[in-house]
């Protein structure tokens, strides 16, 4: 997930690296109380790319400039997105811009330093102007001196670029970080160097380690998702459709399996999780019975849902456990998983509804203990079938979803 300019200039002052005097607005009338100086540059919060042609940067003189742009930026959808927040910085006049980034390379499974004396790079003919440096082992100034050189800086601005380079290094490391780009990193007359403007790409897998990485992600998930219910998923290892099948799985493969069946035999897969790794907005870490007790609450949130197809392949942790956290689910009352999943006011009327229905397939030896214990509920439910074949699960899912006289 890549994090918003504000957010990244947060990071980048924590570690050092300089920027500009600036301010986070959430309202226009913000700026009546904007502890910069004029003149002032404001920028929509977006992630959409070029901002500055669709109008989302803008120059202020005074506060009744600034506002009068700040309501405009406000109500300025580029790509479609809406900004819920402003950011104003400080002016600044730049002799001389660079590109800088420390990158994951995936195929070698080393980071790689990148650097341009050109900010604003045509790609498609960066092969010929990008220079870069492989870190191959443990990092060390000289890596950083390595690609100052390659861009062909000299003296007091290739030590500053230096600096630079090793703050965001370490910033890559240290947060568990896939990019984090400086573009441009500004240098002024004096040789005085900014980053005017920065990108970092959060990684999904380590997102639990940082806490502080999690709630910043979690405020972005929150403000740009399409419902409530993928506001509590965050973006990553979920799917969110309209379907009326929701489906977990212990596995991207298991999971999107069993969308493509689902899909294809007629049935409306609604949304869909991966329960092998901690969602979004998860900032301590989880077990996989939490992950699951939390999957069945969304699918069961969720309306539009009216039977949940768990298919479970190979291992799972906790195994023991599952059979407990499914009997524990079926026992709860709708309105209430509603009601503290969605936060609904206690004014809406709680309402009896059904559970929906569950199917469960499970596959291996290692689940006999669990089919034996959940074949002996289901005879205490009409709402549980368990199954070990997918096709199997797949048909009775699809005909549940289509039971005319089970509604919500």
């Amino acid at each position: 997930m890549d994090l918003l300019e504000y957010q990244v200039k947060e990071l980048f002052s924590e570690t050092g690296i300089p920027v500009l005097p600036s301010q986070r607005i959430d309202h226009p009338t913000d700026l009546k109380r904007l502890k910069i100086r004029y003149p002032i540059v404001l920028k929509s919060q977006v992630h959409a790319a070029e901002r500055q042609k669709a109008g989302g940067v803008r120059i202020a003189e005074t506060t009744i400039d600034a506002i009068a742009a700040a309501q405009s930026i406000f109500n300025l959808s580029i790509w479609g997105e809406l900004p819920e927040v402003l950011l104003a910085e400080s002016k600044y006049d730049a002799d001389q811009e660079f590109y800088l980034a420390v990158v994951l390379d995936t195929a070698v499974c080393r980071p790689v330093l990148l650097g341009c004396k050109e900010a604003d790079i045509d790609w498609e003919s960066a092969g010929e102007k990008m220079q870069y440096v492989v870190v191959n082992q443990e990092f060390s100034p000289f890596y950083a001196r390595r690609l100052a050189l390659k861009m062909g800086l000299q003296g007091m601005l290739m030590l500053s670029v230096t600096s630079v380079l090793e703050k965001m290094y370490q910033l890559f490391i240290q947060k568990d970080l896939d990019l984090v780009e400086i573009n441009p990193l500004a240098v002024s007359t004096s040789g005085q160097v900014m980053a005017l403007n920065g990108k970092v790409i959060v990684n999904e897998r380590a997102i639990n380690r940082h806490p502080e990485m999690a709630k910043m992600a979690a405020r972005i998930v929150s403000r740009h998702t399409s419902s409530q219910i993928n506001s509590i998923l965050g973006d990553w290892d979920a799917l969110e459709m309209n379907g009326k099948i929701g489906i977990l799985g212990n596995g991207t493969g298991s999971v999107l399996t069993t969308l493509d069946l689902v899909a294809n035999a007629g049935g409306k897969p609604g949304v869909c999780l991966n329960l092998r790794h901690a969602f979004l907005t998860d900032t301590a870490p989880t077990t996989f019975r939490d992950r699951l007790e939390t999957g069945l609450k969304i699918l069961a949130a969720d309306k539009t849902i009216q039977v949940i197809l768990i298919n479970f392949l190979g291992t799972i942790p906790q195994l023991a456990e599952m059979p407990e956290v499914i009997a524990k689910f079926l026992q709860q009352d709708r309105s209430k998983i509603q009601s503290s999943m969605l936060g609904s006011s206690s004014s809406r009327s709680h309402r009896e509804e059904s559970l929906p229905r569950v199917v469960i397939r499970l596959a291996g030896s290692e689940f006999n203990a669990a089919r034996k214990y959940l074949a002996a509920l289901k005879t205490q439910t009409n709402v549980l079938i368990v199954v070990e074949n997918l096709d199997t699960a797949v048909a009775e899912a699809i005909r549940l979803s289509k039971l005319s006289a089970y509604k919500k």
